[in-house]
């Protein structure tokens, strides 16, 4: 039999967390037909991996990616990465199912302009995505604040009645349209006034689907075990597995919690199918939260309507120039965005490498400055914590961004190097892959990525795209509470 392709010689890692084995791969029709020793067979394209990993393409567990993937189909801070697959609709922000009265409201403005939102059914930003033809593979959440912006007048206090029996006929139309579960962003303050009790109706709604609850915590501030309480509560209710987007020990008051962070997460996990995502910075970027500014620590500017010539400083400078205080200026930058300095390094470090936790970017890719999360994210993780650092052997690394996203998420046939299961492949080399984007200068594609593969077909090598854009939409496939156990 003749295959479309062979890479030969590869470190396969698997995606299962275990280490990797020298074998060959095969691939045909979009997928991976054989793994072993093939020197008796060949293929249309031979590739000598020599002893470079070849690993499955990574999944982005948390982005923003919804609106890009159509109108930057592209993709380039994602497959630049490794990244195959994206998650979208993370902390209660989507594109879909929504219709818009005006301009989209903080914090759904991240996704885009008004015009970016031209979906007020889930099944037709399904059809999009796959008349986009991204590069990448997009599975998607329904965002919580985006079904509160369709039928709530007034996004500051908690839904009536009537408002959650609409926000879940939508929800459950969306989930047999194939999305995933449910986000919220209870944290932002479109979505803070919504009662637990709001919240636990719309996620009723996932038990029949097994599908799953994702949450940005009410706060990752001070209240924050409260706060991950709630979000066990909500799962219980709904039976439902949760995942907790981005979990961190936010603003200094707070450092050096990690370890009760876990230990909840832990000891939730007794009882209920519980995981977390994490970032691998020690700073986070969203809207400009005037609850957040303090000169605890440095904030610097991503972005501003009223004046986007100060995007890339410090808000500290910024308040200098103008002779405001912090505050003052900050109010008058509004709406805008930065990147808060309001992480330590070592709770960081604890959540990267507890067995419960996830790798996603929450890369803002509508950001003029971005976090350099959104291009760096995967390769940090890679090459800074796993091989400089050895906060954990590379297969463990591999296995948070692939295997163990997937089946959490109900990827079927994904995330994984196995024969029968779509050829989303990374090749890179694991003694010089590592993340160039920075602080000041994030817009920069990692090194050490010699080739992605989308769906069996060459989509990045050589530092720049190759070919069609193979990505699709993946529709959540059965029970997700299976991917807990």
């Amino acid at each position: 039999m003749l295959y479309d392709l062979i890479i030969r010689d590869a470190l396969v890692i698997d995606g299962s967390d275990t280490p990797g084995v020298r074998a060959d791969v095969a691939v045909r029709e979009g997928r991976i037909q054989r793994i072993g020793d093939l020197s008796g067979v060949s293929a249309s394209e031979e590739i000598n991996a020599a002893g470079r990993v070849l690993a499955p393409g990574f999944i982005d567990v948390h982005t923003h990616d919804d609106t890009v993937v159509i109108r930057h189909p592209a993709m380039l801070p994602k497959i630049t990465q490794g990244v195959t697959t994206v998650i979208v609709g993370n902390c209660g922000i989507s594109a879909s199912p929504v219709t818009l009265a005006g301009d989209p409201p903080d914090p759904m403005n991240l996704l885009g302009p008004a015009q970016a939102f031209v979906y007020p059914r889930f099944s037709d930003y399904r059809n999009a995505v796959d008349a986009a033809r991204p590069a990448v593979n997009v599975a998607a959440l329904i965002g919580h604040t985006a079904l509160r912006s369709n039928h709530l007048d007034d996004l500051f206090r908690t839904a009536r009645p009537a408002e959650i029996t609409a926000m879940r006929a939508q929800l459950r139309e969306s989930l047999e349209a194939g999305a995933l579960g449910l986000s919220t962003g209870l944290a932002y303050a479109t979505a803070y006034s919504a009662q637990t009790d709001e919240v636990k109706q719309l996620a009723e709604e996932l038990t029949a689907f097994g599908a799953v609850y994702t949450t940005h915590l009410r706060s990752e501030f001070e209240p924050v075990l409260e706060a991950m309480d709630e979000a066990f509560d909500i799962a219980r209710h709904a039976r439902s597995p949760v995942v907790i987007s981005h979990l961190k020990c936010a603003g200094a008051g707070n450092w050096g919690r990690s370890p009760q962070l876990l230990a909840s997460l832990e000891e939730a996990a007794r009882h209920q199918a519980v995981g977390c995502d994490c970032y691998p910075y020690a700073a986070s970027s969203s809207t400009l939260d005037l609850k957040q500014v303090t000169d605890a620590f440095p904030i610097t500017i991503t972005w501003s309507t009223p004046h986007p010539d100060q995007s890339g400083r410090d808000l500290q400078a910024i308040a200098a120039d103008w002779g405001l205080s912090l505050l003052e200026a900050a109010r008058r930058l509004q709406p805008a965005g930065a990147v808060y300095y309001g992480m330590d390094e070592r709770d960081v470090q604890n959540i990267l490498k507890h067995p419960l936790s996830m790798i996603g970017s929450d890369g803002l890719p509508e950001d003029p400055f971005p976090h350099p999360r959104l291009w760096g994210a995967f390769p940090r993780v890679l090459g800074y914590f796993s091989r400089d650092l050895g906060l954990f052997p590379l297969h463990r690394a591999i296995h948070k961004m692939t295997g163990l996203t997937a089946t959490r998420f109900g990827l079927h046939e994904r995330g994984f190097v196995r024969e029968g299961y779509w050829a989303d492949l990374v090749l890179f080399n694991p003694h010089t892959v590592r993340d160039v984007a920075d602080f000041k200068a994030p817009k920069r594609a990692a090194e050490g990525i010699d080739g992605v593969w989308v769906n069996g077909r060459l989509s990045y090598a050589d530092g720049k795209p190759q070919g069609e854009r193979q990505g699709r939409f993946l529709a959540r496939s059965g029970s997700l509470v299976e991917g807990f156990s």
